[in-house]
């Protein structure tokens, strides 16, 4: 990962954006650049014109023979945990079992990424169990987020993050990035293995912490006692962590043992890198690859803003197919500009009205892109500012960018979920709001006929349910308890990844099963200043509907700091 310091932010300011980190992000549907001239559709490249410096390169690697064998039969090979004699692993074998869509969207999720984490698990000889972790981290959902600020498919704190060179600022998260942040928790794994001689103790501290499980095993060295695993006074989640891995283990192994069928997953790269010399609107970015933007941002959800800017040769992930219609596009651009946003540095006390009309937005979309920290309409504090980079061309509209997208995939009917209701907490932007419920701005805007985009505080939204017609690539957001949700849709090259597939035709229903362990006990968090249902909701994977369910909210309720909320996690 290069250095993606505060001082390139300075040169992101006013102008000629200049080098800092990239950045698209699933937080906010942004906005394309100027739609100029038609985007290419077909992976044919035109000749290199003269090109003083190539925009684009694409990363090269050795042919390697691989043998011809589906990912999950390759995986099983490598397996070489021991099993633990611990009644947990059937418990938590149970619980999967018997939910059998979290396991498909699981499973289908996890294809993006799987192949590139299982190359680099057997290139460093760990065990193939590894290459499973994001599945008990985070449900192999990009975008995870925990009560703790632990971010990405591997679930990295900010403080573990950065000790391994994952950067993170206004611009970008290195914990999402795919490919760093799978170095970073291999290395890491490495080190806590070299640290403690066993895997199970080392899966045990990547959960804790080093210094969490050298304390336990000193605590019982010194009374005599056995340090391996299931010895040590651990919390319930730690106790917890390697059975759970074992019995996703147990399940890959042999899924039709539980009533499972898992898709087959070719044995080979689905994604290709491409370096870019440009910056570049996301959704201008996943135009040109034929791709929407929520497909685009599952590969490269790294990202906080709606733009990419290039430093030091910044890395794009493209499904292989995809990447000689992204080149030829950005060829044919040529040296236009790319990318329509900017960084300002608002100073403290500059009144909000004045900046919003010097960039030529209301004030009101220029607090739904920006959390804006502000006392009777001035900033509170100095802050960067997202704005438009030109002020007198006004932005495309979401429809307008749409309708110039490659209208490639096939309309289809997505399953019905009821609408719901939710009270506008303090701190609630729209782009916030959207993202948490997984839809797009101008849907949840047209849906309550907000004009110009404003929400105020006590405001109740509707939130639509999901009886719609729809589009591939569409996000539809599905509820499931105690799980990481993903509220991205596979990427259509994905033959078996499409909305609403079962795991198999032929996949027979999970075993009717009583699970051997006791129902789930409330916990009750205490609301901090700036907190809303949405981000309690994120932090603890459930849905906004069910805390609004288990707390007996009404359409007038508010959250006040102190409070106490119910939160049923559940035991898995």
């Amino acid at each position: 990962m290069h250095s993606r310091n505060c001082a390139g932010l300075i040169v992101l300011c006013i102008a000629a954006l200049g080098g800092c980190a990239s950045i698209p992000s699933p937080q906010i549907d942004p906005p394309a650049a100027t739609i100029a001239p038609a985007v290419e559709n077909t992976p044919s490249m035109p000749p290199a014109a003269a090109e003083a410096e190539p925009a684009i390169a694409v990363a090269t690697a050795p042919l390697i023979a691989i043998p011809k064998k589906d990912l999950w039969m390759r995986i099983r090979g490598g397996f070489r945990l021991a099993d633990l004699d611990s009644p947990r692993v059937k418990e938590h074998e149970n619980w999967y079992a018997n939910r059998p869509d979290y396991i498909r969207r699981m499973t289908e999720r996890s294809q993006l990424y799987l192949f590139h984490i299982v190359e680099e698990v057997e290139r460093r000889k760990l065990p193939s169990e590894i290459a499973l972790l994001p599945m008990i981290e985070s449900a192999f959902n990009p975008r995870a987020y925990s009560s703790s600020h632990a971010s990405g498919i591997w679930q990295f704190i900010p403080s573990t993050g950065r000790y391994f060179g994952l950067d993170q600022n206004w611009w970008y998260d290195g914990r999402r990035n795919v490919l760093a942040a799978t170095n970073a928790a291999l290395d890491y794994l490495e080190k806590l293995y070299r640290m403690f001689d066993s895997w199970e103790l080392a899966l045990a501290a990547y959960n804790a912490g080093e210094g969490t499980v050298s304390r336990a095993i000193a605590h019982n060295r010194a009374r005599g006692l056995s340090t391996n695993y299931l010895s040590l006074n651990l919390s319930a989640e730690t106790r917890n962590y390697v059975p759970k891995l074992l019995a996703i283990k147990r399940i890959i192994a042999d899924p039709g043992a539980f009533g499972l069928t898992l898709n087959d997953v070719p044995n080979k790269p689905f994604f290709t890198t491409v370096e870019i010399k440009k910056h570049i609107d996301v959704a201008l970015a996943a135009r040109f690859a034929n791709m929407t933007v929520d497909e685009f941002v599952a590969l490269n959800p790294a990202y906080n803003k709606p733009l990419i800017t290039f430093n030091d040769n910044e890395r794009l992930l493209l499904p292989t197919a995809n990447v000689n219609a992204f080149i030829a596009n950005m060829r044919r651009y040529g040296d236009r500009q790319l990318h329509s946003w900017q960084a300002y540095p608002a100073k403290k006390g500059e009144r909000v009205d004045k900046i919003a009309t010097k960039f030529g937005i209301t004030i009101s979309n220029l607090r739904s892109l920006n959390t804006v920290r502000e006392t009777k309409g001035k900033l509170a504090s100095s802050q960067l500012l997202l704005v438009p980079l030109h002020p007198t061309k006004p932005l495309p509209t979401e429809a307008q960018i749409a309708a110039a997208q490659f209208d490639a995939a096939p309309s289809f009917s997505i399953g019905s979920t009821a609408s719901q209701n939710y009270l506008v907490q303090k701190g609630d932007t729209l782009f916030a709001l959207a993202r948490d419920f997984g839809m797009s701005v101008d849907a949840l805007a047209a849906r309550n006929r907000l004009v110009d985009g404003a929400i105020k505080v006590g405001e109740t939204l509707i939130i639509p349910g999901s009886e719609q017609k729809g589009r591939e690539g569409d996000v539809v957001p599905v509820s499931i308890d105690n799980s990481l949700e993903a509220k991205t849709t596979p990427l259509p090259s994905l033959a078996q990844a499409t909305a609403g597939k079962e795991i198999s035709k032929a996949a027979k229903p999970a075993p009717a099963m009583k699970p051997s362990f006791t129902a789930a006990k409330p916990s009750f968090y205490t609301v901090k200043r700036g907190d809303t249902l949405a981000s309690i909701a994120r932090s603890f994977q459930v849905a906004v509907a069910d805390l609004v369910r288990w707390n007996k909210l009404g359409k007038a309720s508010t959250l006040r700091a102190g409070a106490r909320v119910k939160v049923f996690v559940g035991k898995q």
